[in-house]
């Protein structure tokens, strides 16, 4: 398979953050599991440090600037605070994301159309650091044209809804889903946008997203964080990563 051709997966490690947490100790290591992803081909580890600190921490971000070989996807919502911790650490790529305190996981894209202006003199900063600037939104025609306007290099569409409906049977809502992530992957890649997916995906959903040519990168936590319970995170990798070869060839 072609360089060109491969998808990139990025593993989001945020949930074994979550499971060491739970006890208020140090197991398991967040830093261990980017480690043992990169082992098994992760391209690149996701971590999303939130405002109230549920799962990944400020240690987390400083130890995985400091030590990783693959590139480091920083998850954020768009707060000063952020902003600074980002400049401080200048990870290879910045995603900004929703953020509610009552949410369990991040519902939905980011609203960009109506904070245009505040989110491209947010953004500004960081691509001056180096950043690449990547936004997380709905498979939305005019959320992607703002994202296009303010300087975002990158969006990643939220594939959740597609996912549950997945998951709950609902077919004909999944293959609308579907047929809507499909359309705005090819118009955002028309805009000159890198187009990156994730939110859900598991073995079952991955690979008609996959097998979209505009899509350059999936980022995948919570299942394979699930997986590794019962097959080890380096198996749980390799297998999704089979699958997205699989559907890419």
């Amino acid at each position: 398979m072609s360089e060109l051709a491969r998808l990139r997966l990025g593993v989001n490690i945020d949930h074994v953050a979550t499971v060491r947490n739970a006890r208020g100790g140090i197991y398991p290591d967040p830093l261990r599991a980017a480690r043992l992803a990169e082992e098994a081909g992760a391209d690149g580890i996701t971590a999303h440090l939130r405002e109230d600190r549920r799962h990944i921490s400020d240690a987390d971000i400083e130890g995985l600037a400091a030590s990783l070989t693959v590139p480091l996807n920083f998850e954020m919502a768009a707060t000063d605070e952020m902003q600074a911790i980002a400049l401080r650490h200048r990870p290879h790529a910045v995603c900004l994301v929703p953020e509610k305190r009552e949410e369990r996981t991040t519902e939905g894209g980011l609203e960009v159309a109506r904070e245009e202006n505040r989110l491209a003199h947010f953004i500004a900063p960081l691509r001056e650091a180096g950043c690449r600037v990547s936004i997380f939104i709905a498979a939305d025609r005019r959320q992607i044209e703002a994202a296009h306007r303010i300087g975002a290099e990158v969006i990643e569409l939220h594939t959740g809804a597609y996912c549950d409906a997945h998951a709950e049977g609902r077919f004909e809502e999944r293959d609308a889903e579907l047929e809507r992530l499909r359309e705005m992957s090819t118009f955002a890649a028309s805009l000159g946008l890198e187009v990156h997916a994730g939110h859900g995906l598991t073995y079952d959903t991955v690979q008609p997203i996959a097998a979209f040519p505009e899509v350059r990168e999936l980022n995948i936590g919570h299942f394979l964080v699930g997986e590794a319970i019962f097959l080890g995170l380096g198996p749980a990798i390799a297998e999704m990563r089979r699958l997205m070869d699989a559907a890419r060839a």
